[in-house]
């Protein structure tokens, strides 16, 4: 798997779980929606696959924590 796509993909999430409801007036629901947990341990899984390095890891779990608060 392309590391790129694995990190682009997180960030997907994080930025997207961000914005939820933002700039529209109709109400939209996302129908999955991926916990922070769920995406620490996705995280964690591609730095153990050797996907992503420890210092990627560690700036992505800062955006991801950052982005749910």
């Amino acid at each position: 798997m392309n590391p790129r796509f694995v990190i682009s993909s997180v960030m997907l999430v994080a930025i997207s779980s961000s914005l939820t409801g933002c700039g529209s007036s109709t109400k939209v629901t996302n129908t999955k929606e991926t916990s922070v947990g769920q995406q620490l341990i996705d995280l964690d899984h591609a730095r153990q696959q050797g996907i992503i390095n420890d210092s990627e890891y560690a700036k992505l779990k800062k955006a991801v924590i950052k982005n749910n608060d």
